[in-house]
């Protein structure tokens, strides 16, 4: 169920956007399952500081994951309510904590470049890459990595 298609350039990727501390970042469109306003997160004991909570979403336990956090950046305290992205992992389901969603692009796949090597490092370690865009930036976020909390969980 790829999202991908072909245009007179090459093929095509969508990406649903959004942003995060003031940063546009976009996941494939094929590993977004729906985008939601959290709401009665609980908070689950131990748990690193990147994991949220879970909650209830449809019938299904979502863990919630702090993208803020996950990127070492401060909380957002502006009081906006915050987004949620849905994606899978092996079955699991997790919600992306977000600070706002945006559109969704239809971007060139052979548009998209290497990470730069001037890229926040912490950013880095979770991009699959980055679209240049008019004025500004798209860091192209690597689901699989963003997810990749065990490791850093133990060594905590």
């Amino acid at each position: 169920m790829s999202k991908k298609t072909q245009s007179a350039g090459g093929a095509m990727v969508e990406y649903v956007t959004a942003m995060i501390g003031g940063q546009l970042f976009g996941l494939p469109i094929s590993r977004v399952q729906d985008v939601f306003m959290p709401e009665r997160v609980t908070r689950v004991p131990l748990a690193s500081r990147e994991i949220a909570g879970v909650l209830n979403l449809r019938g299904r336990i979502v863990t919630v994951v702090d993208m803020r956090s996950r990127l070492g950046l401060p909380k957002d305290e502006d009081g906006k309510t915050a987004m949620a992205v849905g994606v899978d992992l092996r079955g699991e389901s997790y919600g992306l904590l977000i600070d706002q969603i945006g559109e969704v692009l239809r971007l060139p796949e052979d548009g998209k470049e290497e990470n730069p090597v001037n890229l926040d490092p912490r950013m880095a370690k979770l991009a699959g890459g980055v679209h240049r865009l008019d004025g500004q930036l798209m860091v192209v976020l690597d689901v699989d990595r963003v997810l990749e909390l065990a490791p850093e969980m133990m060594a905590a």
